[in-house]
Parts: C-alpha cells; structure tokens; sequence
C-alpha cells in the first residue's frame, strides 16, 4: 500500500513557502508564479499554516478587505490535518473527505515534509487503477489465446 512517505518522496522539495507578515497581495502573486493552489506559511522553521485561493475569497474578497493591507497570518488556515509518513493515501482519502480539505500536513515527528493535496491522492488512484486495468487486459488477451 502507498503512503505519504512515497508521495513525499516524489514531490520536488517545498519552494511555495511564504512569512506570516506577507502581504496577501505579494503572496497571491508568489501563488500565480508558482502556480500552485496554496502557499505554506512558516515563521523559520516553524510551520504556522496555509495560505490558499480559498482564504483570499473567503477571508479577503469577501470580507471587503484589502489585499495590499491584510497579511496572510490575518486569513491563513490553521487547522489543517496533520498525517504521518507512515499514513496509507486510503487513510488519507478518508481523513480529507472527513475534514472537507484539499490539504493535509504530512510530518515527521514535529518537522513538517510537506503537503498532501488532492491532486496528488488522485494521482495514486490513477497510478494503481492503471496496474488493474493492465492486468485485467493482460488477463483478457490471454483468455482470447486459449
């Protein structure tokens, strides 16, 4: 079974990295020229939260806020699930429908590895639907040889 640890493995190191005191504006450009959904806030190396698209229109747009006057430590995210290296991406699935995120935090002990998204639990699923529908074709030919 895949777990947060292979997922972790294969994703490039953590560029979108962004200080609590950036403006939303700065941040939603770093967000269009990185060209990812979310930024994670980290004072140091001390993770603090997640700053995503969802935050600006919820916490921002909506609020009648300014993006050039609200820092992201004001609208970032805090309680996003935290999972372990050793967590199963079926534990994952199962962990994002529960808290109705897109986001998990995968951890080793107290240092964070990275982020888990949606995306990247979809990605998993294709992968091994793919090594099913192989082999189920493959069995298929092999029937029609007989």
């Amino acid at each position: 079974m895949r777990t947060v640890k292979n997922i972790v493995v294969a994703k490039p190191e953590m560029y979108n990295i962004v200080s609590p005191g950036t403006t939303v504006f700065n941040a939603l450009n770093m967000l269009n020229s990185v060209n990812l959904s979310y930024l994670v806030v980290m004072d140091g190396d001390h993770y603090k939260g997640i700053f995503c698209e969802r935050d600006y229109s919820r916490k921002v747009i909506l609020r009648g806020r300014a993006s050039n006057d609200t820092l992201v430590s004001e609208v970032m995210t805090t309680d996003v699930p935290m999972v372990t290296l050793q967590t199963t991406v079926e534990e994952c699935m199962k962990t994002m429908n529960t808290f109705k995120t897109r986001y998990l935090l995968a951890f080793d002990n107290e240092t964070l590895k990275g982020v888990i998204t949606i995306h990247d639990l979809l990605r998993q699923v294709i992968e091994n639907k793919e090594q099913v529908f192989d082999s189920s074709l493959a069995r298929l030919l092999e029937l029609d040889d007989e």
